[in-house]
């Protein structure tokens, strides 16, 4: 039994060697595969954070150039606030003036504004007092310009702030002070923003 107990012994320390060799194999082999999907890992992972940075980065310029264009589209709104607050001044510097500028404004307004000289003027119930003044002196303008001059007053009164409106039958020309500025405002929006803003 020697024999078989030495070819047993043999054949085991055999297996154990062979064993050995394939739990190493096995080791190095599963070292290898972790070392690769290590560096696969790895290789992934930096991919997603550049990408990831670029996507945040690219998402804060967005943001960036969204609130830069809300910040413009504040200012503009402030700006045009602030254009339209100096017409609306400008409408009650008019209609505020020292009664006989106003007046004098008032009659070249309709001796400019008159086609025939024959015109009705029509007053807003606050200018009503100074109408006759207003008619006599447009009438004097139109005469120094060798024009007709026989403008009347209108009974009626109209619903503006100051300022005539010039009337003959169906047609009439808008000479109130609002009208006149709102006039202006197409060709003086941007001289006034620079005087403003600049």
């Amino acid at each position: 039994m020697k024999g078989i107990d030495k070819i047993s012994a043999r054949i085991e320390a055999d297996a154990r060697l062979e064993v050995e060799a394939i739990e190493a194999e096995t080791r190095r082999k599963c070292g290898e595969i972790e070392a690769e999907y290590t560096a696969k890992a790895a290789e992934i992972y930096e991919k997603r954070i550049t990408a990831g940075k670029a996507e945040c980065a690219a998402r804060s310029e967005r943001l960036s150039a969204v609130a830069d264009m809300e910040a413009r589209k504040s200012i503009l709104v402030f700006k045009q606030a602030m254009v339209s607050e100096a017409f609306d001044k400008a409408v009650e510097a008019i209609i505020n003036m020292p009664e006989k500028d106003y007046v004098e404004f008032l009659a070249h307004q309709a001796a400019v504004a008159s086609s025939d000289g024959k015109e009705k003027l029509v007053f807003s119930q606050r200018d009503l007092g100074l109408a006759e003044a207003v008619a006599e002196r447009a009438n004097a303008l139109l005469r120094e310009n060798g024009r007709k001059a026989e403008l009347t007053v209108s009974a009626e009164t109209a619903e503006i702030p100051g300022g005539i409106i010039l009337r003959r039958g169906d047609i009439e020309v808008n000479c109130a002070v609002d009208a006149l500025v709102q006039h202006s405002r197409k060709s003086m929006a941007a001289q006034v923003a620079g005087i403003l803003f600049d």
